[in-house]
């Protein structure tokens, strides 16, 4: 996937030592994760992989901290068109976009990545709501997804994609959604480093730098016994995007080679300083589910 962080997919045996760098904690933090589109059987490809095919979009910045990607809806000669900039909460809604060329129209031909020709990322502007979808294309190049969110207020849309056309590399585009009704911003949840989703227990170790790769690693239990038969998703035994507080840069990354958990690693370095809300998305009995974590970038590791 397209990446606004540099990251690194190293093996899992990555030569470091990672101190934790969070609190500690138990919580179940305000993150709704069963969307239509968010379960196995609806949308999101189960695959069929242990996690090796990443690497097409998983871009190396050169020294210091990685660019940030998904502040702009237009670059490198595409734009991100926005169709229901609005929707109601509470609501079914249906969100539909297109992503436009050079030439203004619609884009209609792209590589499939990890199952999908396009991810479509929703999270609130608090980081408090967060869906990972997979919107349908027509003919035209229309995209469009089914959508309910529960809380009003400002929200941003991330496509992550490549064009087909020859040459061309992966973008990630933002722009901004506004979801009306009544409701106001919530803090941004407090870092720990463990949560608690739909019974299952993720606890997450390791550290996230500015300008040095680090290790992330998050480990799987449900009913106090760890999980070894995670199923692959999209073709990975788990997910990972990253978003910044404040201004939502936004970063996609994907596991280390491993096994089917319960263990699950990920490489990334943050672009700059600061706090970042972390969704991991898993597979487990037929369901994806979406675990997040508020964590604190320091700067490079000594």
């Amino acid at each position: 996937m397209n990446t606004g962080l540099k990251i690194t997919a190293f093996a899992a045996a990555v030569a470091a030592t990672f101190g934790t760098a969070y609190g500690v904690g138990k919580a179940v933090d305000p993150v709704v994760a069963t969307e239509r589109g968010h379960d196995a059987g609806a949308g999101h490809d189960s695959g069929s992989g242990s996690g090796n095919e990443h690497g097409v979009h998983e871009e190396q910045a050169a020294g210091g901290g990685a660019s940030a990607t998904g502040l702009k809806s237009a670059e490198g000669g595409y734009t991100l068109d926005l169709q229901t900039p609005t929707v109601a909460a509470g609501g079914s809604a249906e969100i539909r976009f297109a992503v436009k060329g050079k030439d203004g129209r619609n884009v209609t031909a792209y590589r499939r990545e990890h199952g999908k020709e396009l991810h479509f990322i929703v999270a609130s502007r608090d980081l408090t709501q967060y869906r990972h979808l997979h919107p349908v294309r027509a003919a035209d190049g229309t995209w469009s997804t089914p959508l309910r969110l529960p809380k009003a207020g400002a929200y941003r849309v991330f496509a992550d994609f490549t064009p087909e056309a020859q040459g061309a590399t992966g973008h990630t585009l933002g722009t901004g959604l506004t979801v009306s009704g009544k409701g106001s911003p919530e803090p941004l949840p407090p870092v720990r480093t463990t949560v608690q989703v739909d019974g299952y227990e993720v606890a997450l170790a390791g550290a996230l730098h500015s300008g040095t790769a680090g290790e992330l690693r998050l480990t799987v239990r449900k009913d106090g016994r760890l999980v070894t038969d995670l199923q692959p998703y999209l073709g990975a035994y788990g997910h990972l995007v990253a978003l910044r507080s404040g201004d939502l840069a936004y970063l996609h990354v994907h596991p280390n080679p491993g096994g089917p958990g319960p263990v699950v690693s990920f490489t990334a370095t943050a672009p700059s300083e600061g706090r970042y809300r972390l969704f991991l998305d898993f597979q487990h009995e037929g369901k994806v589910r979406t675990a997040a974590f508020t964590v604190e970038a320091q700067g490079q590791a000594g």
